[in-house]
């Protein structure tokens, strides 16, 4: 997996920190791991938690404050805690701890209560109830949330069958749903980046797919990406697949090494 500062940093950015909201309700069991496969894709060296979900990479996100179980903190300092969080919820993952969980959105409260629940408990595993700004797009208002992280279950779910197939295509759509509307929804007050990583992390073990690195390398494929997100936003996701395709095809090359 890349080094600190690389995959949150593609993320557009939002508004500062604020407020919590209500959960959801269960879904119907879907896409657990088949015991054939097994965790065999184990973590890479150096994974560990990235500083921020934004979509740009501006100064100014290293001079936010934060108020922590262990006092107010800068992101910075925040950041290497986050970290460890992470660090440990995707071993929980490749040790397929989660396999039995249906895939919906108590999986993603469930990943977020995780990863900063010990350290900002008012609002961890939560649904945002503020408005946020995230670059050019103004994701969905607090009170839509709930229903509509209930439909990006259902969605997930009815794509779920067509993704385990031969047909690549539908995988790779659904990998490219799975990140894009998630993103475009931005449903959690802070740490949708961090939280979308370990769900994707999830979603490629139960399709027995490697882990993939999801930074872009260069300030070419930065841009791509963050085209091809705000593509999604539209609710366009070819321009996502075509990358997912590439981070597929990269991940079984290094494999084969």
């Amino acid at each position: 997996m890349p080094e600190e500062n690389s995959v949150d940093e593609q993320y557009r950015n939002h508004s500062p920190l604020e407020g919590p909201d209500a959960g959801a309700q269960n879904a119907t069991p879907v896409g657990s791991h088949s015991p054939e496969c097994g965790s065999q894709h184990g973590l890479r060296e150096g994974t560990g938690g990235h500083p921020d979900d934004s979509r740009d990479t501006r100064p100014d996100r290293a001079t936010r404050f934060v108020e922590t179980a262990f006092g107010i903190l800068s992101y910075s300092h925040l950041a290497p805690l986050l970290g460890e969080r992470v660090t440990r919820l995707e071993e929980s993952v490749q040790v397929e701890e989660f396999r039995l969980w249906p895939l919906d959105e108590n999986l993603l409260l469930e990943f977020h209560r995780r990863i900063c629940g010990d350290l900002i408990s008012d609002w961890a595993g939560t649904w945002r109830t503020v408005e946020v700004s995230v670059g050019p797009l103004t994701p969905p208002a607090p009170h839509q949330l709930p229903m509509l992280m209930r439909d990006y279950a259902l969605d997930l779910q009815a794509r779920w069958d067509g993704a385990t197939t031969d047909d690549m295509e539908l995988a790779l759509e659904f990998l490219a749903f799975a990140e894009g509307r998630f993103l475009s929804i931005h449903p959690f007050r802070d740490f949708n980046g961090r939280t979308i990583r370990v769900f994707l992390a999830e979603l490629l073990r139960r399709l027995d797919f490697p882990l993939v690195n999801l930074a872009p390398e260069n300030e070419e494929a930065r841009s791509l990406y963050f085209s091809a997100l705000e593509a999604a936003d539209r609710r366009d996701l070819q321009p996502l697949t075509v990358i997912w395709s590439q981070r597929i095809a990269e991940a079984a090359t290094l494999n084969q090494k």
